[in-house]
């Protein structure tokens, strides 16, 4: 079984030979870069690509591992014992399957995706390590062990907001998604806006770069965001001489929210225009 991307989504010799020794040596696949660079998208793409059903746990400041194996509703078991129902005499009724219960019992073998793993609390991956290890767990409110039927391809983004711990570290393939270069940055483009004009393409993406190499930026305009901005451009009509007579370093480009996310930034670009014209 081998990924060798798909037509929606561009990608490097390296990734898709990172994915490959992930699936090969049956480890989770870590994948960092910079929010914005197709991290969860890659997920989604290895399961078209290899034909495998996707699982998605989205991660959030307030999840807990075990959340991901499954949850027993004693709350609930209660007030129907309290209220007779026939059903609390099956705990399993008050059981719910987590999204590892969901691709371990899968008869397919499917895609995990554990997105964003660094939002949660800083033991969390390590909560993991034993069930994500040997693929299997117990519920020791059914005192049974859940066995993976197949073992699911796991991939695992983290946006690097804190460190992951070097135990969990150890037993993942890792694989760091570098910015695009110009290069394949404007096949990514090609892929989302077939036969678009190449000459507003390249005024774009000088614009784009330009911006990105503005010291002090707090948060550098990522791929989805270039993509929305052509997108405006494009429905704006926005002509190509507008992108091309600026100063490339200073001036503030044309529908700039799609690209700049924060009030310092904004203040910094409007700051740079400003020194360029009194400099002029």
């Amino acid at each position: 079984m081998q990924f060798e991307g798909t037509e929606k989504y561009v990608t490097t010799g390296e990734l898709r030979l990172a994915v490959n020794a992930a699936i090969n040596l049956q480890r989770p696949l870590l994948i960092k870069g910079e929010p914005g660079t197709g991290k969860t998208m890659l997920a989604e793409e290895v399961s078209e690509g290899l034909g495998l059903r996707l699982i998605q746990w989205h991660i959030k400041s307030t999840t807990k591992a075990h959340q991901g194996l499954y949850e027993y509703d004693a709350v609930s078991r209660l007030r129907d014992s309290q209220l007779g129902d026939d059903r609390v005499h099956d705990i399993k009724n008050y059981i719910k399957k987590g999204k590892l219960w969901e691709a371990f019992e899968s008869e397919d073998q499917v895609v995990l995706l554990i997105d964003e793993i660094d939002k949660a609390d800083i033991e969390f991956p390590n909560d993991l390590l034993q069930e994500l290890d040997k693929m299997e767990f117990y519920v020791y409110e059914t005192q049974e062990t859940i066995k993976a039927v197949k073992r699911p391809i796991v991939i695992i983004t983290s946006n690097n907001e804190k460190e992951l711990p070097d135990a969990f570290l150890r037993r993942c393939f890792f694989h760091y998604i570098d910015f695009p270069d110009k290069a394949t940055m404007q096949r990514i483009v090609e892929v989302h806006f077939p036969g678009i004009k190449q000459s507003l393409v390249k005024e774009a993406m000088e614009v784009f770069f330009d911006v990105r190499k503005v010291p002090g930026l707090k948060k550098k305009p990522s791929t989805s965001e270039l993509i929305d901005w052509l997108k405006l451009l494009l429905a704006d009509e926005i002509p190509e001489d507008v992108l091309r007579n600026r100063d490339s370093k200073s001036a503030i480009p044309p529908l700039y929210g799609a690209l700049v996310k924060n009030e310092q930034d904004v203040h910094l670009l409007e700051r740079l225009a400003f020194m360029n014209r009194r400099e002029s």
